[in-house]
């Protein structure tokens, strides 16, 4: 659950863009208020946040806890105690959920974590959220720097670990990549990075995302999947 501001708009960084990555572009204060009310058994109506129009919705989407029920929270700030803040420590248990690649294309070149993981952002923004390959590519250096901030200072911090990547991902990544990639037009400054990354992509054969499972992680990034994801 992700609440950003309404009616205010998160700060800028060096570059003049929003920085959505922030902790300061969450209304943690209405988060804390929500969490507390449904760890108290209350009723609460949780919003979404809907990346096409840039505001904060409301649909009806109301929960409430039952004596035995878990309530997950997700987001790069999950791991940051002033997120949740207002929550008793007991009540907290941490997991970090990180896509370590663990495949190499030799043995002297490695795949970088990295690269599989802005394709899987790059492959789900476009679907979910109408982004285009080239804005995906733009907003990288701002997330690589968000997870610097925001993210690894706290990774330590996690009850457990949990490593997210699939052996097959990038195969089947591969289908829903390069035509995004091929967009990126000649004269555009991310188009020397598509062309790294569809060079990258060379070095697997596509696989095909009908057998997947309903349930697969990679699910998450190229649709079908059981979950709302």
């Amino acid at each position: 659950m992700i609440i950003l501001w309404i009616g205010k708009r998160p700060p800028r960084d060096e570059k003049g863009d929003y920085n959505f990555e922030c902790l300061e572009a969450i209304d943690v204060k209405q988060f804390n208020e929500d969490m507390v009310k449904l760890l108290g058994g209350e009723r609460v109506e949780l919003p979404s946040f809907n990346f096409k129009t840039g505001k904060r919705e409301y649909k009806g989407n109301y929960k409430q806890l039952g004596p035995d029920d878990i309530l997950v929270i997700e987001g790069i700030h999950g791991l940051n105690d002033k997120m949740s803040h207002a929550l008793p420590q007991e009540s907290k248990y941490k997991i970090y959920i990180s896509a370590l690649t663990n495949v190499n294309v030799d043995q002297h070149n490695r795949i970088p974590t990295t690269d599989g993981r802005l394709l899987r952002r790059m492959v789900r923004d476009a679907r979910t959220r109408g982004t285009e390959a080239r804005r995906t590519i733009q907003m990288w250096p701002s997330v690589r720097r968000g997870e610097e901030e925001n993210i690894f200072p706290f990774q330590e911090q996690a009850d457990a670990m949990f490593n997210s990547v699939l052996i097959y991902e990038l195969a089947v990544l591969k289908q829903f990549a390069e035509p995004l990639l091929f967009q990126i037009p000649k004269d555009a400054p991310e188009y020397y990075e598509a062309k790294r990354l569809l060079k990258f992509l060379d070095y697997f054969l596509g696989v095909t995302s009908e057998s997947l499972p309903n349930n697969s992680i990679a699910r998450e990034f190229v649709g079908g999947s059981c979950f709302n994801v």
